[in-house]
């Protein structure tokens, strides 16, 4: 099958190229949002191809898997007039939680009976209004960087790109007070601009350093107030670190009680981080029952399989 897509989100393109079929993503000179072509900082298979826009007429794709609004209108135009989910099968991802008033959450690909929508999580699925449009699941899953856990140091690690900008939404503002129990490094794009006695900003860093570095902290720390699920939180999950987290959106199902803790009160995960950089043993233990459960519930292999049975659907 050959699939063409954007390369949009690193982490979680590398996982769906690593599938069976052939994937092109197109490029542009600048290597902007919309081409972006193959990734520079994770490994990808030699079954993924960039095109520039005017190679992509003449391509004979079996689907078009669609992540943002616009890239419909994209496809029609570089694809020579072929509509997506008219002319040639197309999926649109939402990786995205819903913004706004509960009842105006309404989905762009809404009442659309010639696409399939995937969600990322039941989460996204329950909030979203889709209308009529057909609706799927499939969780994430992840190419396993390892049991790379070492937890050295007993900082807290935390992974977020642009937190200046995003604030509230990636919970910034918590790192001050729950940096009083624990020293916090915060990794990602835009992490730099962040700094105190106690919180130290790193740049963002090629994958494979990044979760080695990751490795090196004891405990992840995911303050995230409003997101579909952070794909940083499972490759932790999957390194083997335990994790505290807030208990919002999906994290409560993607994080069981023996691999780490999940609040809402600061409280309880300040005391938290403050156990777990303190007891390497009890550390250790939650990191391993979190990686147990993250190559069970996040795997590459479950997830490739559910994304099989989609393209199958959509494009039989």
């Amino acid at each position: 099958m050959r699939v063409l897509l954007w390369h949009v989100h690193g982490a979680w393109t590398t996982a769906f190229v690593h599938g069976p079929h052939d994937h092109v993503v197109p490029v542009l000179p600048d290597r902007g949002p919309d081409g972006r072509g193959r990734a520079q900082t994770y490994a990808w298979p030699d079954t993924v191809r960039e095109l520039p826009p005017e190679a992509l007429a003449d391509e004979p794709f079996d689907v078009v898997v669609l992540q943002r609004p616009h890239e419909e209108a994209l496809a029609e135009e570089w694809l020579g007039g072929r509509r997506p989910g008219r002319d040639v099968p197309a999926v649109y991802v939402e990786h995205n939680a819903p913004q706004g008033r509960i009842n105006e959450m309404r989905h762009p690909v809404a009442d659309r009976p010639d696409l399939t929508l995937v969600h990322v999580t039941h989460f996204n699925r329950l909030f979203w209004d889709a209308g009529t449009t057909r609706t799927r699941v499939v969780e994430h899953g992840i190419v396993d960087p390892g049991p790379r856990y070492d937890g050295g140091l007993p900082r807290a690690a935390v992974v977020v790109n642009e937190p200046v900008r995003r604030a509230r939404v990636t919970g910034t503002d918590l790192l001050e007070p729950l940096a009083e129990r624990v020293p916090i490094d915060v990794f990602g794009m835009g992490a730099d601009a962040l700094g105190g006695t106690a919180i130290d900003g790193i740049d963002d860093l090629p994958q494979d350093r990044l979760h080695d570095e990751m490795a090196r902290r004891r405990v992840y720390l995911h303050p995230i107030r409003w997101t579909s699920l952070g794909l940083s939180l499972i490759e932790a999950m999957h390194i083997g670190m335990p994790v505290v987290a807030l208990a919002t959106t999906e994290v409560v199902e993607a994080v069981p009680p023996e691999a780490g803790v999940v609040s809402n009160r600061i409280d309880v995960l300040g005391d938290a981080l403050a156990r777990l950089a303190g007891d390497e043993g009890e550390a250790a233990e939650m990191g391993a029952a979190a990686r147990r459960w993250a190559l069970e519930r996040f795997g590459l292999e479950r997830f490739l399989a559910d994304w099989e049975d989609v393209l199958e659907e959509v494009t039989g």
